[in-house]
């Protein structure tokens, strides 16, 4: 495990400073979003709850380790900023009242804030007399709790075929940079911290993962997007009005309609069990006809015959000398 550091080099307080700066601000455009919409849904309040709570060993390992400033304060920013959008999707999501949301969004902030202080001055001591699994252990859990927490949303892509609803690009954009930035610093430092940099490595991983996500699913979809865009609508707009254009995960690839959505057509080929029963009326109705056609041909059978028989009888009168009255 690395040792505390000694001294700090330039470069790393610059690019810890980029670091810090990027993931004090990233969850703002998030925050933004999220009030704009009066919605946070696609965005799981777990993953937000294990992302605060990470920053608490995290902050502690930061601070034991004596990482340049920046990095100390980069944990309590975002965790701090976290949990102001945990209580947006206990508002909106959960539908709690607002002073419900701000009573129990400010009691965590207080709950981990006396954790962290508490874990600094118990593991400090021990740690620097050569006790090292404590720190250690600080370390593994932040980056497990920070993996668990980007591993949800990809639960709530799997469900929309791929597309990210809810989570604001700018906010995951900053978020991928300050990651960067921070993980370019422990490089700047004297001696590389490997448990230091796993927090940033894996959420840079599992960010990109959900950039791959979104452009998989703009690439399916390409053409019913350019169709809502000449009609004037959004994506979900247009679907609303054409379910047939709708790429679902659960149409077979040997459906006619989802390789007509796939080929960006309009108009979905009918199944030929939908032409059977399409054509069972049509069929049902000629049967009557023909019907009728029978019984016209017998009725005008049966006049014949009687007509015949009736001029055969008067022949017989006539023949016979008996009285006839025409």
């Amino acid at each position: 495990m690395t040792r505390p550091q000694d001294s700090i080099p330039p470069a790393a307080n610059v690019l810890g400073t980029i670091g810090t700066v990027c993931w004090c601000v990233q969850v703002l455009p998030q925050i933004w979003h999220n009030w704009r919409r009066k919605t946070t849904d696609g965005l799981p309040g777990v993953m937000l709850m294990l992302w605060a709570g990470c920053a608490v060993p995290f902050g502690v390992y930061a601070i034991v380790q004596n990482f340049n400033i920046a990095l100390q304060l980069q944990p309590q920013c975002f965790g701090g900023l976290t949990l102001i959008t945990w209580g947006q999707t206990l508002y909106y999501h959960n539908k709690w009242r607002a002073w419900t949301a701000t009573f129990a969004t400010v009691g965590m902030a207080m709950l981990f804030a006396g954790t962290e202080a508490l874990l600094i001055f118990t593991l400090r001591k021990p740690y620097y007399k050569g006790i090292e699994w404590p720190m250690m252990m600080m370390a593994i859990i932040a980056s497990v709790m920070q993996c668990v927490g980007l591993l949800l949303p990809f639960w709530e892509l799997a469900k929309r075929n791929g597309r990210v609803i809810g989570i604001n690009f700018g906010f995951l954009t900053i978020d991928y940079a300050g990651a960067f930035f921070s993980l370019m610093a422990l490089v700047a430092q004297h001696t590389f911290d490997v448990l230091g940099s796993t927090m940033y490595i894996v959420c840079m991983t599992l960010e990109t993962g959900i950039f791959l996500s979104h452009a998989i699913w703009l690439w399916r979809v390409r053409h019913v997007r350019r169709e809502a865009k000449k009609a004037g609508q959004t994506y979900d707009e247009f679907v609303a009005k054409h379910p047939s254009m709708r790429h679902d995960r659960s149409s077979s690839p040997s459906d006619p309609s989802a390789q007509d959505v796939e080929a960006g057509h309009h108009q979905t080929t009918k199944s030929t069990e939908t032409l059977v029963q399409d054509n069972k009326p049509e069929k049902d109705v000629k049967k009557p006809e023909k019907a009728m056609i029978r019984g016209q041909e017998d009725v005008e059978k049966k006049d014949d015959d009687t007509v015949a028989t009736t001029f055969g009888e008067h022949r017989e009168k006539i023949s016979t000398g008996d009285d006839y009255t025409g």
